[in-house]
């Protein structure tokens, strides 16, 4: 079953579209909207698993020019 995730992440100012613009091309990410507010960015990913979630937060997320934290949320299979 895949695991699914809101990531919830924190922007440098003026630095949110270009961020959207990468997290749009990483595999796994669903959905993007920028909000008023924190966190900048709300995002939802789908991937395989807890390690492949870990990994795209990790190795893909984090790396983006701009990103300033982030905050994870598996969403609970009901």
């Amino acid at each position: 079953m895949a695991t699914k995730a809101y990531i919830l992440i924190k922007v440098k100012a003026g630095k949110t579209k270009d961020v959207i613009k990468h997290l749009k091309k990483i595999p796994g990410v669903e959905q993007v909207h920028p909000c008023f507010g924190q966190p900048d960015i709300f995002s939802f990913v789908s991937v395989d698993d807890e390690k492949a979630l870990s990994d795209l937060v990790i190795t893909k997320v984090h790396i983006i020019d701009g990103v300033e934290e982030t905050d994870t949320h598996i969403v609970a299979e009901t």
